[in-house]
């Protein structure tokens, strides 16, 4: 028999801290105009490189974004490139010969990185990372080549070792002990820092739990389509007896989409508790029918963000000093655990959009510490304490 679930409440937010920088490389300064920035009457124009731009996921980052560059008078073009490394690359080139004087991208490894910043820097093109910042431990050669460009401008991702932790431990506490683990690509940086976590609580617990253990499987990798997320559920399902829950680690909302519609096609709703990141379009319907036990997200925002430091630097006003990484911003997670906590979600992030023309033009005059700390406070109260005047 399992324990109740414990809830986290309305809001849980992984360990949100904002940094300037990231230590090793120095730090950056703003402020200052630069030769040659985009000020004149000549519209800016931005490109976007993103796995998808029609996904669950995806298409929340767009129309965030989108609504972003119309408030600014900004032009966005995007390349959608699936994750694959060669059309993450091809990508960058491609929005660079499309006369994009600056660029946010999600790349799927650290590697993609170097060819993207070299190409950067020889188009005099802006950069900045969504859900996503290299590893200065994992990639020290990439890291070193975003330092020594002065066009990488830093990233906005979220604290995924938390964020992995805090669903296992979901899971743990509801009585889960023997857990499928499902990725997207080997290698993606985001992916080993959430795993990270997932192993991080195993470990704990069992350390705690000598009579009562917990494992959790080798990744299976099912890439960004949910034909392969059913196909990796079930291979785990079936490779393993008496797996009583899926952890979906991402990949846009396609494969978790497949991996509940699979254990659904087999009866087993209810059975497997599912815990993933990145929220779905009927979340609210998949916890009440217990497709979905637990989930989090509500990021879609944090492209924006890295849209403002993409835009800050091409008009001068963010400038990095040399041979710094750059501007860095930790964004947080929601966590919703029942169709009451996304209820409230949805009527302030879905129904409506978390910020309003007037204040997505507003923050474009940001400083970076007002930006970094705009970005921080991004909760459900945050919306509702700026909206209910």
């Amino acid at each position: 028999m399992k324990k109740s679930f414990k809830r986290l409440g309305t809001l849980l937010m992984a360990g949100v801290m904002a940094a300037s920088l990231v230590t090793g490389c120095g730090k950056a300064a703003g402020g200052g105009e630069s030769a040659g920035a985009a000020g004149g009457t000549d519209k800016i124009k931005i490109g976007v490189s993103i796995w998808s731009s029609t996904d669950v996921l995806g298409s929340q980052c767009k129309k965030i974004v989108d609504k972003a560059a119309k408030a600014n008078g900004v032009e966005v073009q995007y390349v959608d490139q699936a994750h694959v490394s060669e059309q993450v690359t091809a990508s960058v080139e491609q929005l660079c010969a499309a006369g994009c004087q600056g660029i946010i991208i999600c790349n799927s490894a650290d590697s993609e990185m170097t060819s993207a910043i070299n190409t950067c820097t020889e188009h005099g093109v802006y950069i900045a990372q969504f859900f996503r910042i290299i590893s200065q431990e994992n990639s020290p050669e990439v890291y070193q080549t975003a330092c020594n460009s002065k066009y990488y401008v830093g990233a906005v991702h979220e604290d995924e070792v938390t964020n992995g932790y805090t669903l296992v431990n979901l899971l743990l506490e509801n009585g889960d002990r023997t857990i499928g683990l499902e990725a997207w690509t080997v290698g993606d940086a985001t992916f080993q820092l959430r795993w990270k976590g997932y192993l991080q609580a195993i470990d704990e617990w069992n350390a705690s739990h000598p009579d009562d253990q917990a494992t959790i499987t080798e990744p299976v990798y099912a890439n960004t389509s949910s034909e392969e997320g059913a196909a990796a559920a079930m291979s785990l399902y079936n490779s393993n007896p008496g797996m009583d829950a899926l952890i979906v680690a991402g990949g846009g909302g396609d494969p978790l989409v497949g991996s509940i519609g699979a254990f659904a096609n087999e009866g087993l709703t209810g059975k497997i508790d599912v815990v993933s990141t990145d929220f779905l379009d009927d979340l609210a319907d998949q916890l009440k029918s217990g497709g979905m036990f637990a989930e989090s997200g509500g990021h879609f925002c944090d492209p924006l963000f890295a849209f403002y430091l993409v835009l800050n630097a091409v008009k001068g006003n963010y400038v990095k000093e040399e041979g710094t990484f750059g501007y860095e911003i930790l964004f947080p997670y929601l966590y919703v655990s029942s169709p009451d906590d996304y209820a409230n979600y949805e009527k302030y992030f879905v129904n409506d959009d978390p910020y309003t023309d007037e204040e997505l033009a507003e923050m474009a005059s940001y400083s970076f510490e007002d930006l970094n700390k705009a970005a921080s406070n991004l909760s459900i109260n945050d919306v509702i304490s700026r909206h209910s005047n």
